[in-house]
C-alpha cells in the first residue's frame, strides 16, 4: 500500500514538473520592454518623487524593474498583465498624454489600495509609513491636483 501511495506521489511531482517546464514554452508575459521616458510631470518636490519612484514607478511608469522571477511562467505573465494595465491607468513616463486614473491617484494611495500587497510582498522597500502615505498623497495632489 505504500508503495502505491509513493508511486502515486512520484508520478504527480512528475507531472507538476514537466507542466511546469512546458509552461515555459508559451511566448507570453516576456515582453519586458520600457519604453523611452517622453515626459513627467513637474513635481512639487524631490521626496514626492522618491516616493512615487519607490512605490509607483514598477507598474505605472517607463522605468519598470524587472526582477528574475518576471522570466518565469506563471509569475511572468501576472507581472506582464500588472505592468500592462498599470501603465494604461497612469503612467508617470508618458505625462504628454490624458491619464486615466490621475484624479484617483491621491485617494487610492490614502486608502492603501495602492501598492498592493502582493506587490509589497516582493518590494518591502516600497511600504510606507502612515507619515509618507499622507506625504505621498499630497505631493500627487500638489503635482498633479485632484
Amino acid at each position: 500500500m505504500k508503495k502505491n501511495i509513493a508511486r502515486v506521489a512520484l508520478a504527480v511531482i512528475a507531472v507538476i514538473l514537466v507542466l511546469a517546464l512546458l509552461i515555459q514554452l508559451i511566448p507570453c508575459g516576456r515582453n519586458h520592454t520600457n519604453p523611452a521616458v517622453i515626459a513627467e510631470p513637474k513635481w512639487d518636490g524631490p521626496k514626492t518623487k522618491e516616493l512615487a519612484q519607490r512605490t509607483c514607478y514598477d507598474c505605472h511608469s517607463n522605468e519598470t524593474a524587472w526582477p528574475w522571477y518576471t522570466n518565469i511562467a506563471p509569475f511572468s505573465w501576472l507581472v506582464q498583465n500588472d505592468v500592462d494595465k498599470g501603465r494604461r491607468a497612469l503612467n508617470f513616463s508618458e505625462w504628454d498624454r490624458p491619464q486615466r486614473r490621475v484624479d484617483e491617484a491621491s485617494r487610492i494611495v490614502l486608502e492603501g489600495e495602492m501598492p498592493p500587497g502582493i506587490y509589497l510582498l516582493m518590494h518591502p522597500s516600497a511600504r510606507l509609513s502612515p507619515a509618507e502615505v499622507n506625504q505621498l498623497a499630497q505631493g500627487l495632489v500638489n503635482t498633479i491636483g485632484r
